[in-house]
């Protein structure tokens, strides 16, 4: 397939302070690794999301900024409404640096320390560091399992629900059925809902992404960014929608003038207002082209190890392969093989609550993908002997 922008063409990320690419050792003991780690891809953000950055700096004046404005209000309202026939009112959003930071706040004012958190397993490792450094517990149940879900909602101490939609790393997008169920079982048992959507824009054909906007009741927040679709991670900038407004008005108290965060980085609200009122043609080649690097990953799996039956997820560009078919249920000897002979860093599953799988990112050139897949292949042919 063709498409009218170039993901092939490799762009040089090295000393350019890229945690996937520079701070590859940070998390592998052995340096130049080729990795696919960090879920951060490896493309340039949209022609019309740079050109507006250029003439923003080339204005040459960067003082305090409002980021309630009616350009940058206008463009996510209108986002939401053209992109998930949803529509909202601009006055229920707020902003933060970033989405993991709403839901910290969204945390403390919610719950106290001791307090259940209930999660998806496996987890991303972003919640569990924010739940466990926030002194709450992280309770996990795995995706779909409803009867784990109603029983770890109605257990004494659960105060919250975090959401991930889709969901992180198993690009799971999740049914109106069953946001319908969760939002009801949440109901029951008084528990508040954060859903972060970050990945939302990333979901693939045939899979319909609906805002918790729809199934919010009592106390809810949406939280997201446009940063991950777009590839903008390093602007920082987030925003969410706040169901209650006493809520809303105490967490923009606590953002704005406890902790001094009422100016925004002035780049990230230039860079949403390009990327949602201008690129919606580059996401969606660049969907088309990260959903084209996994059923690489579908095809080259399905025909080296078929005994794993792996499918292309739902949304994003994470491929979560799961080996323990193959009789792989731990992480070490495996990331031997892949750091030690492949030369490749590949998160393994274990980072997420998971041994036994690895979350390998595509979300690269082509050429990348297939040598990171066909070095998972090799190094687990090694060590099952297939």
């Amino acid at each position: 397939m063709a498409y009218p922008y170039d993901f092939d063409t490799a762009v040089d990320r090295r000393g350019t302070w890229s945690v996937q690419w520079d701070g590859v050792a940070d998390r592998f003991p052995v340096p130049g690794l080729l990795p696919f780690t960090i879920s951060d891809m490896d493309f340039p953000v949209a022609p019309a999301v740079r050109d507006a950055l250029l003439r923003r700096v080339g204005h040459g004046v960067f003082g305090y900024t409002d980021w309630r404005n009616d350009d940058f209000l206008g463009a996510v309202t209108d986002w939401f409404a053209r992109r998930h026939g949803t529509r909202i009112d601009p006055g229920s959003l707020v902003y933060a640096p970033s989405v993991l930071s709403q839901v910290s706040q969204l945390l403390r004012m919610w719950t106290e320390p001791g307090d259940g958190v209930v999660v998806h397993t496996p987890v991303y490792d972003g919640f569990r560091k924010a739940v466990e450094g926030l002194g709450r517990e992280l309770r996990g149940v795995g995706v779909r399992d409803w009867e784990a879900l109603e029983r770890e909602l109605a257990r004494p101490g659960a105060r919250v629900l975090l959401l991930c939609s889709p969901h992180n790393p198993t690009g799971t997008v999740w049914t109106d059925a069953e946001l319908t169920r969760t939002a009801a079982l949440a109901d029951r048992y008084g528990i508040p809902v954060i859903s972060d959507e970050i990945h939302a824009d990333l979901t693939h054909e045939g899979h319909v992404h609906r805002p918790w906007t729809h199934y919010g009741r009592g106390r809810w927040a949406l939280v997201t960014s446009g940063s991950k679709a777009f590839n903008f991670p390093a602007l920082t900038g987030s925003y969410g929608l706040i169901g209650d407004p006493a809520d809303r008005t105490e967490f923009l108290r606590r953002t704005e003038n406890g902790e001094g965060l009422a100016s925004p980085a002035v780049l990230s609200l230039t860079a949403h207002i390009a990327a949602y009122r201008e690129s919606a043609g580059w996401l969606d080649a660049v969907r088309a082209y990260t959903y084209g690097n996994l059923r690489l990953v579908e095809e080259r799996l399905g025909a080296e190890l078929p005994g794993l039956g792996w499918r292309a997820p739902d949304a994003g560009y994470l491929a979560w392969i799961d080996l323990r078919p193959l009789g792989l249920t731990g992480d070490d000897a495996l990331q031997r093989e892949l750091v030690e002979r492949e030369r490749v860093a590949v998160m393994p599953g274990g980072t997420y609550g998971a041994p036994g799988f690895l979350r390998l990112n595509v979300g690269c050139p082509r050429s990348k993908a297939l040598t990171g897949t066909d070095a998972v292949v090799r190094a687990v042919r090694r060590l099952t002997g297939r």
